[in-house]
């Protein structure tokens, strides 16, 4: 019962971010500010009122709709903040599994005993909201902005070689325990082989075609993938990544309209990142069942 409560408050708690994940979309790309003006229609100007910014309710309530000019208002905005509380009401099911009533006392001194691990899933929150964040933005601009990568890189790899280095010095830990900077090593070289798949890839279609196939922001992406999910989980995002945007591609082949509608057809540029992404929220609440699934398949 408590997992369920616990994740049922942090669904709600997704809607309201994810609310707020609906202005930086909308204002980012303009280069306005997130702050002023206060929600308003981007049709008609006029200020929202209170029961007007309930996530997913006022956009039921309004019928997708401005209630003074009855301009639309895009699917975007509740599913958005339904993905949101969607991933983290997922991630607190995961990390609350071992949670019962009969233990909550025993979880709850050891979150005292460890606040690292509030922290760490407080950043965990951040990176699938980041996820979102980029996947949006990349599928209605073609954009990966490096103010959100660049922090997001340096925020998953402090946050993952801390919580490791913890990891180790727990007493349950048995084995060698290997030292802060050779933990540190060891993730930067993971973010280094996930930025460097993509420069090749992107390297050896400039080779062949003379132009650019994919832009750095992915490369910067797959980095933020491994700072946070280690490299194994980075290169199973891509993968998920690839397989995903290779799907898209053939439905658009298959579509006559797609086809017709222009000669250059064939050059159309297809959100990646967005692909990355999807792929990287998979592996983010799923990654090590899927790898211990396929490492036990191909016998390692």
């Amino acid at each position: 019962m408590i997992r369920i409560m616990l994740s049922i408050d942090a669904a709600l708690l997704g809607l309201v971010f994810g609310s707020f994940l609906n202005v930086c979309l909308s204002r980012w790309p303009l280069g306005d500010s997130i702050v002023l003006p206060r929600s308003h229609c981007s049709h008609c100007s006029r200020i929202l009122t209170w029961w007007e910014n309930i996530p997913l309710l006022s956009w039921l309530a309004l019928r997708g709709r401005c209630r003074t000019c009855h301009a639309s208002i895009g699917w975007r905005h509740p599913l958005i903040e339904a993905a949101v509380a969607a991933v983290w009401a997922l991630q607190a099911w995961q990390s609350l599994r071992f949670w019962t009533l009969s233990t909550l006392t025993q979880n709850l001194d050891h979150l005292v005993k460890h606040p690292d691990a509030i922290l760490y899933a407080i950043g965990w929150a951040i990176f699938l909201w980041l996820l979102l964040a980029l996947a949006v933005l990349d599928a209605e601009h073609l954009w990966l902005p490096d103010w959100l990568t660049l922090p997001g890189i340096l925020l998953g790899f402090i946050c993952t070689v801390l919580r490791t280095q913890l990891l180790y010095d727990e007493p349950t830990w048995v084995g060698p325990k290997p030292p802060l900077a050779a933990n540190a090593l060891h993730g930067f070289y993971g973010i280094l082989a996930a930025a460097a798949l993509v420069l090749l890839i992107r390297w050896v279609y400039w080779l062949f075609r003379r132009r650019e196939g994919i832009g750095l922001g992915d490369a910067k992406l797959m980095a933020l993938l491994a700072a946070w999910l280690g490299l194994p989980g980075a290169l199973l995002a891509f993968g998920l990544g690839v397989v995903l945007g290779t799907l898209v591609a053939v439905i658009l082949l298959a579509i006559p309209s797609a086809r017709t509608s222009t000669s250059s057809w064939a050059l159309t540029k297809l959100p990646l990142g967005t692909f990355l992404c999807v792929g990287g929220i998979v592996s983010a609440l799923w990654g090590q069942p899927i790898i211990a699934t396929y490492l036990h398949w191909a016998g390692f």
